[in-house]
């Protein structure tokens, strides 16, 4: 007898191979059949006539591993079918962490929404045992972040680091290799991971490259410097022999809109040398990030500490302001910039409110605007950033080597603030909107990307594809329901259409509604995952 029973769905295994009509049983947390079962028996027998079976979906850039353990329930994941969410990525992880830093790192690592007060782990076997024990409802699978490393190493300092700083890094990340990371990430937009050079990037990707690590990076540039960015993500591969991930590709800004065929004809160029690279993509024209990524390099030296304190100074203030400037119409929009989150604070009744309109009601420019926003809420400032082309996501979803994924971490429509909508909807959208209604990705060719491309590119091996034997992890949907009901004037939405989600075999997910919550931290390389 089998324990859980599916019948009569339209199986699409997560290859790319056609879809097909089948039952598929499952015995303890394995796949045991998928075929005709005939009359055999299950202890949960659910009839999926209709309805599309997949491998449960696989988000390979989250950043909820700021958020899981105050929202375990993951309830804007696993309403989507998603199963397993690879963490750690633009170069935040919430480890390792080092004596007397703690404070640094989490001001800078800290998420929109997050519940993380302080961390309470040195390493990943600690933050595993953590997160574990808030049991979540999907599995993670975590790389350790160069931001965290370097702050580890020299705090949150505009310098070049010693030889000594640098091998200690090295040998954190080869620790968290060792206690079953799945790779390395950087984001070299960010500070203080922006204060690398890509001496320093090569050195640590090379150290990757010893473990079998995947190197994930958000680049130096998305906007008028994206292909020179692209160049130097491809050459830090080729020079250390790291597998390559670029994080959600995309071109910001008017002036930039169609370089992402560029950035494309790149990696293709890249794999046919040899080198293993390829990309993601999230299915949405808007981004979300810090509203301090906007500012040079050494006004965050030091920290939002640093920053804050510059802003407060005349003369800094205005070399600030005039750099802002400068960019803007060109990847600094202020009429696409709307207040995400912040802090309580002078302009926290105004998120969801363009930095053009703050602007036009205080009689200010919009740089200075976004400056003295950034200064009253102490650097911490989260925006939505519309400044990308429908045509160039629909050019990078459409390439094969793309992955799917959200760069989300909000968990729960409960969250303060006015998020991206990606964070509800991504995985709905992907189908509904891209597959059903406008054609650009074939069915099998969307589960693909949400399956077993990520789970390969991680590392999974027995995840991502449905056949017997494989971990059963399995979403089950319908075609034609399934859909975000998220979107930037209501971003707080669960998605819809999901009906079923397994986890090793137990429901998550049952008629649409939360069930129990088996998750858990992944390890790399084989070592015994905790159930």
């Amino acid at each position: 007898m089998f324990d859980v029973l599916l019948r009569g769905a339209t199986v699409v295994d997560g290859t790319g191979n056609p879809p097909r009509r089948a039952d598929l049983a499952v015995t303890g947390d394995r796949i045991a059949l998928i075929g005709e079962a005939g009359r055999t028996e299950a202890r949960t027998v659910l009839d999926c006539s209709g309805l599309v079976l997949a491998p449960g979906f696989i988000d390979l850039h989250s950043h909820a591993d700021f958020t899981i353990a105050g929202h375990p329930g993951a309830e804007s994941y696993v309403r989507q079918g998603v199963t397993t969410i690879v963490t750690g990525n633009c170069g935040s992880s919430p480890f390792p962490s080092v004596d007397g830093r703690d404070a640094a790192l989490t001001a800078i690592m800290a998420r929109e929404g997050s519940d993380e007060a302080e961390l309470t782990w040195p390493d990943f076997a600690g933050f595993a045992s953590a997160i574990d024990a808030a049991g979540p409802a999907v599995n993670l699978a975590p790389m350790v972040g160069h931001a965290a490393l370097r702050v580890a190493a020299a705090g949150t300092e505009h310098r070049e680091l010693t030889a000594e700083e640098l091998g200690f890094m090295r040998q954190l990340l080869a620790d968290a290799a060792h206690q079953g990371a799945f790779g390395l990430s950087t984001g070299l937009i960010y500070a203080p991971g922006s204060f690398a050079a890509t001496e320093e990037v090569v050195a640590l990707a090379t150290e990757a490259a010893a473990h079998d690590l995947l190197y994930s990076t958000h680049m130096r540039d998305e906007g008028d410097a994206l292909l020179d960015a692209v160049d130097e993500a491809i050459g830090t591969a080729r020079r250390s022999g790291v597998r390559l991930q670029v994080s959600h590709l995309k071109a910001m800004g008017p002036a930039n809109h169609g370089k992402v065929a560029d950035a494309l004809r790149r990696i293709e160029s890249a794999r046919a040398e040899g080198i293993d690279v390829a990309c993601d993509v999230y299915p949405y024209a808007a981004s979300s990030t810090r509203l301090s990524s906007r500012l040079p390099n050494w006004a965050l030296d030091g920290g939002f500490a640093g920053l804050v304190h510059r802003l407060r100074d005349e003369e800094s203030y205005a070399r600030i302001a005039a750099e802002l400037t400068a960019k803007t119409g060109r990847t600094f929009l202020p009429e696409g910039t709307v207040l995400a989150a912040l802090p309580e604070g002078p302009y926290s009744g105004r998120i969801g409110a363009t930095l053009a309109t703050i602007a036009a009601e205080r009689g200010r420019p919009a740089a200075e605007t976004a400056l003295d926003i950034l200064a009253a809420h102490e650097g911490n400032v989260w925006i939505v950033n519309h400044a990308m082309a429908e045509s160039d996501v629909d050019t990078v979803l459409g390439h094969e080597r793309s992955a799917i994924v959200s760069d989300g971490w909000v968990l729960d429509v409960h969250n303060a603030g006015h998020p991206h909508p990606r964070h509800f909807g991504t995985f709905a959208r992907a189908i509904g909107r891209y597959h059903r209604d406008r054609g650009v990705l074939g069915l099998s060719e969307a589960v693909r990307k949400l399956t077993s491309l990520p789970a390969a590119r991680i590392g999974l091996t027995d995840r991502g594809i449905l056949a017997e034997g494989r971990i059963a992890d399995i979403t089950v949907f319908d075609p034609e329901t399934i859909t975000d009901t998220a979107s930037y004037a209501n971003p707080l939405a669960y998605a819809r259409g999901t009906e079923h989600v397994l986890l090793g075999g137990r429901f998550a997910l049952t008629g649409g509604e939360p069930g129990g919550r088996h998750g858990t931290v992944l390890r790399k390389s084989g070592q015994r995952e905790k159930r």
